[in-house]
């Protein structure tokens, strides 16, 4: 009598890649819903109202540079002393206030500081920082 073999049955296994793949895309899914529904900004709250409220204003910011030759540069192009403040004034727009960021060499004459300085006081700039460096 003549027996067949049969062929042998591989054994089931669990793929894990394709499992890793899923629960990855779970994740994903679940952050990305998370971020839309919690607000990024903290708990909603229901603002109280005043008389006196205002918006707030988006600041702008401009950069005036004083390198060492000692002319005066707005967003890296050179301006005289006197047009500077109308530049600025043109830069401003409706509801945003203008910052304005004094970007002065080391070695530049304190008295020139203080002349940009002066003009831009004098014509309503109040928001005037100076670019300083870590030491």
């Amino acid at each position: 009598m003549r027996r067949w073999e049969e062929p042998k049955k591989p054994k089931a296994r669990i793929e894990i890649i394709p499992m890793i793949d899923v629960m990855m895309f779970l994740l994903v899914f679940f952050v990305l819903l998370s971020l839309n529904v919690i607000p990024a900004l903290g708990v909603k709250t229901a603002l109280p109202s005043a008389s006196t409220a205002h918006d707030l204003q988006v600041n702008l910011n401009a950069v005036v540079t004083v390198p060492l030759t000692g002319d005066v540069q707005l967003e890296g192009k050179s301006v005289s002393l006197d047009a500077l403040p109308q530049l600025l004034k043109q830069k401003e727009k409706p509801n945003t206030k203008l910052s304005v960021i004094v970007n002065a060499d080391k070695g530049v004459d304190f008295q020139r500081v203080l002349e940009v300085l002066d003009a831009l006081k004098g014509n309503g700039f109040e928001a005037i920082s100076f670019a300083t460096k870590r030491k």
